[in-house]
């Protein structure tokens, strides 16, 4: 890709982000939101390969219809209320479709069916960027109307995605279709507790960012894309496969790690409402997520690749680590102990 072209991308894509996230008038933000959308379309279709360009158009057929109905929900609300402000969502039908058209650009169930094929036909750098930074303009619209919002539905639309995320995952062999699963179960978390405690849902959604960004520079650094693959990369770069392991039993949930302490402050939220059922469920349904990242991890560390004649071992690589790698996988396994200082500020 020319680099003109994609430091255009590229600065596009913060400036969308960044106009959406500051704004607090519809227009605005759907004009950032856009300024996304057009941004990465250049970063998914880049490779020029038939799987690509199939992504992209998938991509923008889908965003393109969140942002119509965000919108027409932007404008029904105008109409009744007179108000453009993001907090003033008031009319019932406008609260209804924003939450439609958010979720569509998040990828929650049931609107989630195209991430995991956007995501399988690009680049490891442009997942990371689907994954991560794509999600916060959402996630902050998500946040700043979610007292108007209706709980019955988005705790309907949470438990469906952490069924669907961890129930789809276990089959898959393609690791970005098993990250993306992750994602789709991970947005159930964050969206479960919207209605009751939105500051989780931001903190959940900056330690997810931080450790799935660990997981794909890892992954983008030993270039594996498939599961059969991951079990010759440690040959590649030994130190960094273990914290691979450490850092996708993060993601799954497990103390003492990082992982952990959104899904505790989030279950412990859950029970001070008094929705223990709700906060069973999304726990239990954890455990098929927990299934496909200790595979993940079982793969990369303790399994060993069929020792046949014409197999080679891969020599280790003298590549530089990117030290976003280091530092993401350092935050995404020992930052629990700053949990008082997270509980103080939520």
């Amino acid at each position: 890709m020319n680099p003109q072209a994609k430091l255009i991308s590229t600065t596009s894509l913060l400036l969308g982000t960044s106009i959406t996230i500051s704004s607090n008038h519809w227009m605005t933000a759907w004009i950032g939101l856009e300024i996304n959308t057009l941004a990465i379309l250049p970063l998914i279709s880049k490779t020029h390969h038939p799987r690509a360009i199939e992504a992209s158009t998938k991509y923008f057929l889908t965003q393109a219809t969140a942002s119509t109905l965000l919108l027409f929900a932007s404008m029904i609300n105008a109409w009744f209320s007179g108000q453009w402000d993001i907090t003033q969502l008031t009319h019932p039908m406008s609260c209804m479709l924003s939450t439609v058209a958010i979720s569509i650009k998040l990828g929650l169930v049931p609107f989630h069916f195209w991430f995991p094929e956007v995501l399988q036909g690009s680049t490891m750098t442009t997942c990371l960027l689907l994954a991560t930074i794509m999600k916060f303009p959402p996630i902050t619209l998500f946040y700043l109307t979610s007292p108007s919002l209706n709980s019955t539905l988005l705790t309907s639309m949470a438990i469906a995605s952490a069924a669907l995320g961890g129930w789809m995952g276990l089959n898959q062999t393609q690791t970005r279709k098993v990250l993306a699963f992750s994602s789709i179960a991970h947005l159930g978390w964050m969206t479960i507790i919207l209605n009751y405690n939105p500051n989780l849902t931001l903190i959940t959604f900056y330690l997810y960012t931080m450790t799935t960004s660990a997981i794909f520079l890892i992954l983008n650094t030993t270039n594996t894309l498939k599961l059969s693959t991951v079990m010759t990369t440690w040959t590649k770069i030994p130190p960094l496969t273990t914290i691979f392991m450490l850092t996708l039993l993060s993601l799954a949930g497990l103390p003492p790690l990082t992982g952990f302490l959104p899904k505790w402050l989030i279950i412990q939220e859950l029970t001070k409402q008094e929705l223990t059922a709700t906060a069973t469920a999304i726990s239990l349904l954890s455990l098929l997520g927990l299934f496909f990242y200790l595979r993940l991890a079982y793969c990369a560390t303790i399994t060993l690749p069929p020792n046949f004649t014409n197999y080679m071992k891969q020599w280790q690589t003298n590549k530089p680590t990117n030290p976003l790698t280091t530092i993401f996988t350092s935050l995404s396994i020992m930052l629990l102990p700053l949990s008082p200082m997270v509980l103080t500020i939520s």
